[in-house]
């Protein structure tokens, strides 16, 4: 990093630690953005000072408020913008008064609309921001989310932190992601989103996390970028530190018109977009759902270097798809390896050339090995990198009996993971429930051993097929890393 750039993540990193927030445009009347900025604040529980700024209200959800920026006692860190356009150069001149570190420009209607004025109007705050050296984020942002600070930008997101750090240009695509990804076990060190990027830009975010201390694994969602070369060199030496999944938008004629009018981003082809992933290492993302998957499998995955799969669990069909599936991902079905062919033949002789991998479950059924000590067996052998373990969906008991068997056999993947015999992850069908079916005790339990999974550290997916493109691509990030790195040293 050149001095500049190491300025800049200091700066960004009292930014987003800040000890007082003043709520411009805030408000009293409910489902205002003045409004809602303030509640999000306080339902998150933001520990600092906080100033509500509005010359019509004495308070504001139970906090004085102040007429303007300038008449706040004492100094304010991060300023929160929910007036029009129009007010933000007045706003911005009346900043190192309160030696304020930062803006969000929750603020939009500038560029993005593709009108003349809005478009001067943003250049005019830049350029301020700029000359008294403050650091502006936005305009056309949602902000930050940082569950260890209590600031959050939307109602009912998880306040525990974590490992993951998210840069997304749009901001309800990274509440999408968020309470997506949390359903998953998923926690955050913070989520950054940036909008136009008239200040503050996708390569100054990633600089900045690659070196935060709270993200172990970084999450894009990108339009467009301002400089592709300082963007390529963020990019590369992010990745070469800590995994960035990228999912890109815009990659179609319509989607890359689009872009302009939610961002006032250029996109540019796809073909170079994947070229410059590849040489940096960044792992893609198909889609939003692919992106989730994949923040699964870098979050609670360690680092695996081998594509020697073992399957275990489902019956007939499953089992076959399940081979396919894999092998489509370009993981390695082999068969038992030895150790394990000879423990088998020692516990249950006449399964020795009948099981095999992927695991049937049924044919176990009434034979003195049961699926919990075939799982240690697979765990404990070398010739497999890493398990993928299918919960048990269809058998013929009744949802009793079917509810007792798939808790011992999740209770077992835990036995796995908490002796760290085998990185495993875990497939849980999620069929698209309805409200009427949570009352059934078949659906009810699958989601319950979901969530259990899940809150235990175990990467849980939807299909083999999820489960197995998110693992192949984690090695393949892990493997590119040490070839560059062996590179480089040469």
């Amino acid at each position: 990093m050149t001095e500049t750039e190491t300025t800049m993540s200091e700066r960004l990193d009292l930014f987003f630690h800040p000890r007082s927030i003043a709520v411009v445009g805030a408000s009293n009347t409910p489902n205002t953005f003045g409004y809602l900025f303030m509640d999000y604040l306080v339902k998150a529980g933001y520990r600092g000072a906080l100033y509500p700024v509005n010359p019509r209200n004495g308070e504001v959800l139970g906090f004085k408020s102040y007429p303007s920026l300038k008449d706040v006692p004492g100094d304010v860190d991060y300023v929160i913008s929910c007036v029009a356009a129009g007010h933000v150069p007045e706003l911005i001149r009346q900043c190192p008064a309160k030696k304020v570190r930062g803006v969000h420009l929750f603020t939009a209607r500038m560029s993005e609309t593709g009108d003349e004025e809005g478009r001067r109007i943003e250049q005019e705050i830049a350029s301020e921001a700029r000359r008294l050296g403050l650091i502006l984020l936005g305009p056309n942002c949602m902000g930050l989310y940082h569950p260890g600070e209590g600031i959050s930008y939307a109602y009912g997101l998880p306040g525990k932190p974590g490992r993951v750090g998210g840069i997304f240009q749009s901001g309800g695509l990274s509440i999408n992601f968020i309470r997506y990804a949390s359903l998953r076990g998923v926690a955050f060190s913070k989520v950054v989103s940036y909008g136009n990027a008239s200040g503050i830009n996708e390569s100054d975010l990633l600089e900045y996390l690659a070196g935060d201390r709270e993200t172990g694994l970084i999450v894009m969602y990108i339009e467009g970028v301002r400089d592709g070369r300082r963007f390529f060199k963020a990019l590369r030496e992010a990745a070469a530190v800590k995994p960035v999944l990228v999912l890109k938008g815009g990659k179609t004629g319509a989607g890359n018109r689009s872009t302009f009018s939610h961002t006032a981003s250029i996109a540019g082809s796809t073909s170079a977009w994947e070229v410059l992933f590849r040489q940096c290492n960044a792992v893609q993302a198909a889609d939003l759902d692919e992106l989730v998957d994949l923040t699964v499998a870098f979050n609670f995955l360690p680092e695996i270097t081998g594509k020697r799969v073992g399957v275990i669990g489902g019956s007939g069909g499953k089992v076959v798809l399940s081979a396919d599936e894999c092998e489509q991902a370009g993981l390695e079905v082999a068969d038992f390896p030895e150790d394990v062919r000879g423990l088998i033949r020692e516990r249950e002789p006449r399964l020795e050339n009948w099981l095999g991998n992927p695991v049937d479950f049924s044919i176990l059924s009434g034979s003195g090995l049961m699926p919990g000590e075939l799982m240690q067996i697979m765990a404990r052998s070398s010739g497999f990198d890493f398990l993928i373990c299918n919960v048990t969906e269809e058998n013929p008991f009744d949802d009793i009996m079917w509810s007792q068997l798939i808790t011992m056999e999740t209770n077992e993947y835990l036995n796995i993971l908490s002796a760290g015999i085998k990185p495993i992850v875990a497939t849980v069908a999620n069929p698209g429930l309805g409200m009427s079916h949570t009352g059934e005790l078949r659906w009810r339990t699958l989601l319950e051993k979901r969530e259990f999974l899940a809150s235990h550290g175990i990467a849980v997916f939807s299909s083999v097929r999820g489960a197995a493109t998110s693992v192949s691509k984690l090695v393949n990030y892990f493997l590119n890393r040490k070839r560059m790195q062996a590179g480089g040293a040469k």
